[in-house]
């Protein structure tokens, strides 16, 4: 499917070149599409990041639903941690694009309803809910919070991840990461 192409080729460019720096002519030839074959599936390169963002939460919240399934609270909560990190080592480009480009789109960051990562904190905070019911979890601190809190560390240790697997490409290469 042509669409799904130029989702693959965004990410990768995107993940070489950072957002603002990649042109949708690149990401067209790299789809092997026409410029404008681009546009008769995004309104924008901003439109392309938020679908590819979509696309790619839809993929992580199957995997994380499917690691968590049948399992009791405690064995969820590592299941949850363990297939997020596996995610993170195994799509290095989905990766830097979720954890560093989306941050520089300002249109993401100030426009966008966030439907798949709400989702994923949903999925998250059900699972402190269910250990909190359940006595194995500490009931202190609201599901919600413990959510965001679990998820925020993810999130650093998955920047601290890609930016020290970009510095040690461009040290390899002779070359400074891009910022």
């Amino acid at each position: 499917d042509k669409r799904d192409r130029i989702l693959v080729s965004a990410e990768r460019i995107f993940a070489r070149h950072g957002f603002f720096a990649a042109r949708v002519s690149e990401i067209a030839k790299d789809a092997g599409a026409a410029d404008g074959t681009i546009y008769l599936y995004f309104k924008s390169k901003d439109d392309l990041l938020i679908s590819l963002f979509e696309n790619r939460m839809k993929q992580v919240n199957e995997t994380l639903r499917e690691a968590i399934a049948d399992k009791p609270p405690v064995e969820q909560l590592r299941a949850f941690i363990r297939a997020y990190l596996r995610l993170i080592h195994d799509e290095p480009a989905a990766a830097e694009v979720l954890t560093i480009e989306l941050r520089q789109s300002s249109k993401f960051m100030k426009e966008y309803d966030n439907v798949e990562f709400a989702d994923f904190l949903r999925m998250l905070g059900g699972i402190v809910s269910r250990g909190q019911e359940a006595g194995v979890f500490d009931d202190a601190i609201p599901s919600h919070i413990a959510a965001r809190m679990i998820f925020g560390v993810l999130d650093e240790l998955a920047l601290a991840w890609v930016l020290n697997r970009t510095q040690i490409q461009a040290g390899a290469a002779g070359t400074r990461p891009k910022k």
